[in-house]
């Protein structure tokens, strides 16, 4: 999972900008689902969404792939790919946060302790 915050600029509604462009046909590479919460690609190819919300200015964002997981770059990629192609005079500033090594490795199994 890769974490994202979009910072919009003063006083434009970058978040409504973008549903509603998704919605209308105007950005062709995403789809918005579940009532504006979770966005997905167009292409099947790139497995996962991304989950965002809205408060105060900034957009959070969550992108996951379960079913592949180590994919979500793709989907990191499209976003900040389109919103610099076409939003990039509404957006003030882009921070990506990724998830922790140790994180996302197995804990190592502990041995049993014999009984005596």
């Amino acid at each position: 999972m890769i974490r994202l915050q979009i910072v919009e600029r003063p006083g434009v509604q970058l978040y409504r900008s973008l549903i509603g462009a998704m919605r209308s046909g105007e950005l062709r590479t995403f789809a918005v689902t579940r009532r504006g919460k979770r966005v997905t690609h167009r292409n099947p190819n790139y497995s996962g969404w991304i989950k965002w919300s809205y408060a105060a200015g900034v957009i959070s964002c969550e992108i996951l792939s379960p079913r592949k997981p180590g994919t979500e770059w793709r989907l990191l990629s499209a976003l900040v790919g389109r919103l610099a192609d076409k939003f990039a005079d509404q957006v003030h500033s882009i921070s990506i946060q990724f998830p922790d090594a140790t994180a996302a490795k197995s804990k190592a199994k502990r041995r049993r302790r014999r009984r005596r």
